[in-house]
């Protein structure tokens, strides 16, 4: 049973993801019955400590002896994570943790630090959307899964930016004291105790008017065009290719195939016109080229983990009948 709960601090902590960790396993509920934990926050010195925001410091009254003691060691995010130079006992006390059956958390790039440690190798794992390319360069054992929101592969969790944090720690209360304690912990936080679909839905939508000699023109024919049934025969007689060459230049220059593509830009259209307008769900599959609500919706889950309307309530709130 989880009891015993320390943080793993480096200077230039991110202020939120500490106080997640705090939020969640350091303030006594008791008086609702809930779990009191023996919360500690640690560094590789005890001291002040400076944030990563600057307009404030913070001080960590413990050193790395008390994660010996830990049933949970908590690393949220920190500025280093570009660099990727972390204190030695740290990582030390890290390893020999997880040796004798602790769990480890990290909080948004706090993978890195599990990274370094060696914690990563041959497990599944997630970060912020924005890093997971690098946690993968960096650590190619690792199996890194940039849609999720939080991974749990044994002694290790990771979670992706920010608010999965939350979700993550949640997680671990619903696996140790079962989902009433989690959403009781939840209601206290004003959060959901369990969110729809991963970060895929997150990621910034790239723009998709990459370079492209032989097949640009056609690529924003299709932009123009999401609604239409296409075929590739139809787009090769538009470049005044044959199929065959037409679908070669286009993995060429694309990187993806022309289905592939056009399925891409039918669901990044179908986010937008979510966001922006009043339409139902059967008219954007409609403009987007899916045809009725059911295949938009079978695609949002395949692409983003969600639904169109969990997608809208996130990101507009509930549509305002007129």
């Amino acid at each position: 049973m989880l009891k015993n709960v320390a943080v793993a601090l480096i200077d230039g902590v991110n202020p939120f993801e500490l106080g997640v960790v705090c939020e969640v396993f350091g303030i006594d509920r008791s008086d609702q019955g809930l779990p009191v934990y023996d919360f500690a926050v640690c560094a590789a010195e005890p001291g002040t400590l400076p944030t990563r925001s600057g307009a404030f410091t913070i001080s960590v009254p413990h050193g790395l002896d008390r994660l010996d003691s830990a049933d949970l060691i908590a690393i949220p995010a920190d500025q280093h994570c570009e660099a990727g130079v972390y204190p030695e006992p740290m990582l030390d006390a890290l390893r020999r943790a997880v040796d004798r059956g602790a769990r480890v958390l990290s909080v948004c790039s706090g993978a890195f630090v599990l990274g370094a440690a060696g914690l990563l190798d041959g497990r599944r794992c997630t970060t912020h959307w924005r890093h997971t390319a690098e946690l993968s360069r960096r650590h190619p054992l690792a199996r890194v899964e940039p849609d999720v929101l939080y991974i749990d592969d044994g002694p290790v969790i990771t979670s992706a930016g920010t608010a999965a944090g939350i979700d993550a720690c949640l997680h671990l209360l619903r696996q140790e004291h079962g989902p009433e304690v989690a959403n009781t912990v939840a209601r206290r936080m004003v959060v959901p105790p369990h969110r729809d679909g991963g970060q895929a839905q997150y990621i910034e939508r790239p723009l998709t008017h990459a370079r492209c000699d032989t097949v640009g023109e056609v690529l924003a024919w299709m932009e123009r065009h999401l609604d239409l049934e296409l075929t590739v025969e139809q787009l090769a007689e538009r470049a005044h290719m044959s199929a065959r060459t037409f679908a070669r230049r286009f993995l060429q220059e694309t990187g993806t195939t022309p289905y592939r593509w056009l399925l891409r830009q039918r669901v990044l259209r179908a986010q937008e016109l979510l966001e922006a307008t009043d339409d139902t769900v059967d008219a954007v599959a409609g403009r987007t080229g899916f045809g009725n609500a059911a295949a938009l919706r079978h695609q949002f889950m395949r692409s983003l983990g969600t639904t169109p309307n969990a997608y809208r309530r996130t990101f507009r709130g509930p549509v305002r009948a007129a």
